[in-house]
């Protein structure tokens, strides 16, 4: 169901197959989805809530950087503008397939997917043997508990943690940091929803010396 913008508000039944992109033009940038996958309903706050990310994780051109849970590639293209190469890590197949499609739509070589369960770690996942300079994380709300460990072992100079549930932010960074020896160096809050009590948090980890 959607409502159609310019003249009237109508009502019409989408087709759960119908081809929709949004752009993100900072970049020169298209993504494609359909009416069944995940996308950030703000289109706005997305954009600045990316290029804030970006600078935060302040990715060279000679540095890798892997994005977990990283969805139809809503950061990892941007990222593989500003990087020598991005690794995306997605549970959903679906959603790898468009990350990948994305990518050759907007002639980007240097980011490759491939599809791994995030909500339990088995020690056979590819991108566990790295190495990787940077790491970003996106997870649902149940957070990223199971990828710390090995997230740890890569070492990463820095993580950039993307949240949509403050409670498990905080679960995890007493781990990042209590367990494993990071240092939280900057945090705050993104109003992707104004007029409620949503937010999206931001934190941004450093490898302890």
């Amino acid at each position: 169901i959607y409502l159609q913008p310019g003249g009237p508000a109508t009502i019409e039944a989408l087709d759960d197959e119908a081809e929709l992109a949004y752009a993100l033009p900072r970049w020169d940038l298209e993504l494609e989805f359909t009416a069944l996958n995940f996308v950030q309903v703000n289109a706005a706050i997305n954009e600045d809530m990316i290029a804030l990310t970006l600078a935060k994780l302040a990715a060279r051109g000679d540095q890798r950087v892997l994005d977990l849970f990283c969805g139809l590639g809503n950061f990892s293209l941007p990222l593989a503008r500003e990087s020598a190469e991005v690794v995306g890590i997605e549970g959903d197949g679906a959603l790898v397939e468009l990350a990948a499609a994305n990518a050759r739509r907007n002639r980007i070589g240097n980011a490759s997917f491939a599809q791994a369960d995030l909500s339990e770690s088995t020690g056979a996942e590819h991108w566990r043997q790295g190495p990787f300079d940077k790491v970003l994380l996106d997870p649902p709300r149940s957070g990223a508990a199971a990828v710390l460990a090995p997230i740890a072992e890569l070492a990463p100079e820095r993580i950039v943690y993307i949240s949509c549930h403050p409670a498990t932010l905080a679960r995890d960074a007493g781990t990042l940091v209590g367990r494993y020896g990071f240092v939280l160096t900057e945090a705050g809050v993104i109003d992707m929803f104004p007029h409620t009590a949503h937010v999206e948090s931001i934190a941004v980890f450093d490898r302890g010396h």
